[in-house]
């Protein structure tokens, strides 16, 4: 058995269990939104310190104490802090600096803060402002003015507590799906005598529609398929494990007496008018390549709904084809179905299957593109996998920085050459 370049690991036993307990043991937002708010009072002076140290804990909050900016710093590197109260004018490091600092650090960057100052100037304020400040306190202090800016922001910390629990929690989902769907990927390629696969799956987000599955069926056929989702996501990966399952299903059922064009047919046509009759009010549909191989002849009974044209290489070094639709894609229409076709690979002849991510994703440049694509393919050989790291290599190295807007899914195929 041939390992699919370790890209898709199946989830260690016990794994999604262990990030479910993981996610159940954070604090809710309930309890985030009902425990008292810890603020940190800055002034070098002991008698502003204690007054607004008093007036918090009668608000029903915990006062913490700095002396100076330094202090401030240290505090915020110890324990977790809502608000900061900072006065501007200090010896050793002033309220601009702290300010500044404070910002510039990941970890409390995001923390409210209320600058504290008998400087009524404008220019004092919108300098606070444009460090980052959240709002300006003027001293001497107005208990009503004082408890209004601390609410208020103590409510942002609130707001923006719960938005990173949810972002967190819908983290947490993502990545449990993302290892349910990683598990529905091969770990292994099968590899009968004289032949080679390889493949690589990469999801433009934590989850996406794209797949690859290969297997064999009875008189032994390899069935291998590539297909694309439309649409990327959550809902993707659904219809993702629906398609898989269902292609794959049907296609088990095969028997020795089955011609396999037979089985490809009914497997396909099985999928598309389930998705079509049961889920049509959700227009998802999947665009597929889906073939059964001889390894012994090399004969390959193959269909392609609306996907991708494979590139096709006769014999190493020979002429490069494509394997042109035969039908449309899967899940749009009830009754519609494929034609298949039949080649044979001799030695040498390889196969690469790709999504339109590949030649799609964007760089410097533009699209990768099928010429390009093309290029890659006939330059990468040696086994099927080092051709699709190569080709892999070179899409990653035309993307560059580029943000993926697509999931890249490659699959490979090749029959190794006589006497090797």
């Amino acid at each position: 058995m041939q390992t699919a370049n370790a890209l898709n690991p199946s989830p260690p036993e016990g794994a999604i269990d262990t990030m479910r307990a993981q996610a159940m043991s954070k604090p809710t937002p309930t309890e985030s939104l009902e425990r008292p708010m810890r603020i940190l009072v800055v002034d070098d002076l002991e008698l502003n310190r204690d007054l607004l140290a008093r007036r918090i804990q009668r608000l029903g909050h915990e006062a913490g104490i700095a002396v100076n900016g330094r202090d401030a710093l240290d505090k915020l590197q110890q324990q977790d802090w809502d608000l900061v109260l900072l006065d501007i004018t200090m010896p050793e490091m002033d309220g601009y600096e702290t300010l500044r600092r404070i910002r510039a650090d990941p970890l409390s960057a995001q923390l409210p803060v209320v600058m504290v100052s008998a400087i009524d100037e404008t220019e004092s304020v919108v300098r606070c402002l444009e460090l980052g400040a959240d709002d300006y306190l003027p001293k001497p202090f107005n208990p009503v003015v004082l408890q209004a800016r601390i609410e208020s922001s103590l409510a942002k910390k609130r707001l923006q507590d719960h938005k990173s629990h949810l972002l967190q929690a819908l983290s947490r989902e993502l990545q449990i799906g993302q290892r349910i769907q990683q598990g529905f990927l091969p770990t292994e390629l099968p590899s009968p005598a004289g032949w080679s696969l390889g493949a690589s799956c990469t999801p433009a987000r934590q989850v996406g529609g794209d797949f690859y599955d290969a297997y064999s069926l009875p008189g032994g056929l390899l069935a291998f398929v590539i297909a694309d989702v439309c649409d990327k996501g959550v809902g993707a990966a659904l219809y993702m494990a629906l398609f898989r399952t269902l292609l794959r299903a049907m296609a088990c059922q095969a028997t020795l007496e089955e011609p396999p064009p037979t089985t490809l047919m009914r497997s396909v046509a099985f999928a598309n008018d389930y998705i079509a009759t049961v889920h049509g009010r959700e227009n998802m549909f999947a665009t597929l390549f889906f073939a059964l191989l001889e390894p012994d002849s090399g004969r390959m009974y193959y269909l392609n709904a609306g996907h991708e044209a494979p590139f096709f290489q006769h014999a190493e070094g020979g002429d490069t084809v494509r394997l042109d639709i035969t039908g449309q894609a899967v899940g749009l229409l009830p009754g519609k179905r494929c034609s298949v076709q039949t080649l044979t690979m001799l030695p040498g002849s390889r196969l690469l299957l790709y999504t339109d991510g590949a030649t799609e994703a964007l760089g410097v440049s533009g699209p990768f593109g099928e010429e390009v694509l093309g290029h890659a393919f006939v330059r990468h050989v040696g086994s099927a996998q080092e051709m699709v790291d190569g080709v892999r290599t070179q899409l990653t190295a035309h993307v560059g920085a580029f943000e993926p807007h697509d999931d890249v899914t490659l699959l490979g195929l090749m029959r190794e050459s006589a006497g090797s």
